[in-house]
């Protein structure tokens, strides 16, 4: 039986993973960047100009958005640490999209390496 670390492990030896030392250029060259965490781990904190689709419904959205549906565009995706992304940059591919890469190391290295970070503006309260 298969583990969770054995899917991430399969997936990331079918999909190209961007290094943290390249991810901002891969960043400006991508039509996209996707941040697949929960909404309340992008709402805390996530890459600047990073689109939200939690991994749970990746396939669905990307299927249901016609922005989304060309399968040449340039797709960077990143997760907490990178095995989310992976599990879905290898789904995307198998969709047919054709430059999807992944951040290795995910949101945690991005930090770690004080990388710009965007979090939403508190509400105010009257």
């Amino acid at each position: 039986m298969k583990s969770a670390h054995d899917l991430v492990l399969a997936a990331k030896s079918r999909i190209q993973e961007v290094p943290l030392a390249d991810a901002e250029q891969a960043i400006r060259d991508a039509q996209v960047l996707i941040d697949v965490r929960e909404a309340d781990e992008y709402a805390a904190g996530h890459i600047p100009g990073a689109i939200h689709i939690s991994r749970g419904v990746l396939e669905f959205r990307m299927s249901g958005a016609p922005e989304l549906a060309a399968r040449d565009q340039a797709i960077v995706l990143y997760c907490k640490t990178s095995g989310r992304a992976a599990l879905a940059a290898a789904a995307l591919q198998e969709m047919g999209y054709l430059q999807v890469r992944s951040i290795t190391g995910g949101f945690d290295a991005w930090v770690a390496a004080g990388k710009p970070v965007a979090k939403p503006a508190m509400p105010a309260f009257d």
